[in-house]
């Protein structure tokens, strides 16, 4: 049976891990509706399509930070791919690079930062950073990256502290014993409290606050990306703290349970932002229509998640490959039927809230 769309990936990459890899994978926060809602509120919004528009030649090219990528598409950072697929990242790289999109680097990848470069030499990437207490753990990080070549920071901004993902607890999930957290290889063999997620306890930095951006400005002259907004208060103070791009992000449900959808969010935070900085967004993207609501509504790329894993579960670089494959597919489809020939043409008028 071939596989058509992302959900026939998710039912296979759920047949293939074990369950302590799914279930750490799938999680989200507590009762996890806000992760369930991040893809309900995409059935909520209705598409207003226009017709006799001429749609013979289509265009789905965008431009992120400059640089033009194939699709408005891109790869949000997740950890641990390497429980998905033995090359892990290094594949998940080498499919951005084939398919010419941006791929989002995670700080919890189990290969480092110079194997996922050296991986896919050419790819357009950016590195997603953690502020540790140890500072010096997320300074060496930002040099190291962009002695690699990324090309942004993406600053998570909404993990003070992990969310409560209730599965990880049952299961007592650890990172596989021939794993590792690759990017702290060597940095933390000494410690001698317990384990979260690869690192010890307690790492991060909850005392991190909006002076920070201007630490980490002070650090680097890549463009700083904020991960994790979700109201028009924090948008606006993004955009006067210096910083070059907004994504919209609930980190996937796994962090605040019963904030909003991602897609619920995004026209608050664009209408106050006003083209300042660029706004992107993730969590929910499942097909190509979801693709259009999300640029109608604002957003200047997507990113995925979830289903970057499972294509990886099922054909490693092949697998992330055709996810990215079929998502532009439905998206130059959806395209074409909703009456646009290129990005320019997808606005508001597009869409239409559902009165159910």
């Amino acid at each position: 049976m071939s596989l058509v769309c992302l959900s026939d990936f998710e039912v296979y990459a759920k047949e293939h891990l074990p369950k302590t890899t799914w279930d750490y994978y799938a999680a989200g926060a507590d009762e996890c509706c806000t992760r369930d809602d991040n893809l309900m509120a995409y059935k909520r919004i209705r598409l207003r399509p226009r017709m006799l528009r001429d749609v013979s030649v289509t265009d789905t090219r965008a431009t992120i930070q400059g640089m033009e990528i194939s699709f408005p598409i891109g790869i949000a950072p997740t950890a641990f791919h390497c429980m998905a697929w033995h090359d892990g990242e290094m594949s998940t790289a080498r499919a951005a690079e084939a398919m010419n999109t941006c791929y989002i680097a995670s700080t919890y990848s189990t290969c480092s930062v110079e194997e996922i470069s050296a991986a896919a030499p050419n790819g357009f990437r950016w590195f997603q950073l953690y502020v540790y207490r140890n500072r010096k753990l997320s300074e060496q990080l930002v040099h190291r990256v962009e002695a690699n070549g990324y090309k942004a920071i993406v600053l998570t901004v909404d993990v003070p502290y992990t969310g409560k993902r209730r599965n990880d607890i049952r299961n007592n999930f650890k990172l596989p014993p021939h794993l590792k957290v690759k990017n702290f290889d060597g940095i933390f063999e000494d410690h001698t409290e317990a384990e979260v997620y690869g690192v010890p306890a307690n790492s991060l930095d909850p005392s991190i606050c909006w002076k920070d951006i201007y630490w980490l400005q002070s650090l680097t002259r890549l463009p700083i990306i904020i991960k994790g907004i979700l109201t028009k208060e924090d948008a606006e103070l993004a955009v006067e703290h210096g910083v070059q791009g907004i994504i919209v992000s609930n980190h996937g449900g796994r962090q605040l349970d019963g904030g909003p959808a991602t897609i619920d969010a995004l026209s608050e935070i664009v209408d106050t932002v006003q083209g300042r900085i660029e706004v992107y967004l993730d969590g929910g993207i499942r097909t190509g229509s979801d693709v259009l609501k999300a640029l109608a509504l604002g957003a200047k790329c997507v990113f995925i998640g979830r289903p970057v894993v499972w294509g990886l579960v099922y054909k490693g670089e092949e697998g992330v490959k055709e996810i990215l494959q079929i998502l532009n597919d439905e998206f130059r489809l959806s395209m074409a039927l909703a009456g646009c020939r290129n990005i320019s043409e997808i606005n508001r008028n597009l869409v239409q809230f559902s009165k159910l």
